[in-house]
């Protein structure tokens, strides 16, 4: 049974298959995207623990709002069925960051952003029909 993407979503030999995937990706997607809406809250409301942190990694406070910005944007194109492959690639992006900040930085387990992003990655790639579609409907 192969997988292949039709009209942005997974679909196999078995259509009832697809739409399990579908639905999981969905489960997933939501998932993202209220933690990054939480986090994105966090950082851009000053929340003095992310205050501390973003003061300990000594880029400055903009990077604080560039980061929370960044990461309510994404959560907002998670949600959105024609735009969900690019909220999952700006979710990738910022989890590259922060397993690289864990390892390189501030030290502490990177397994949680590693995790993260390995399932941003999946939905990402889960959804690239779409990714590819909305791009060559620019041309």
């Amino acid at each position: 049974m192969s997988l292949t993407m039709t009209g942005g979503t997974a679909e196999t030999g078995a259509g009832s298959t697809g739409k399990v995937l579908n639905v999981v990706l969905w489960v997933l997607q939501i998932a993202l995207a209220a933690m990054f809406l939480m986090a994105g809250f966090f950082k851009l409301s000053g929340n003095p623990q992310m205050v501390e942190m973003f003061e300990t990694l000594g880029v400055g406070q903009w990077f604080r709002y560039v980061t929370g910005g960044v990461e309510v944007i994404a959560a907002l194109l998670l949600l959105i069925p024609r735009l969900c492959g690019i909220g999952a690639l700006l979710v990738v992006g910022t989890m590259v960051g922060a397993v690289a900040t864990h390892l390189f930085v501030v030290g502490g387990s990177f397994i949680m952003p590693l995790v993260i992003l390995v399932i941003a990655g999946l939905i990402a790639w889960a959804r690239r029909e779409r990714t590819m579609n909305l791009l060559s409907d620019r041309r």
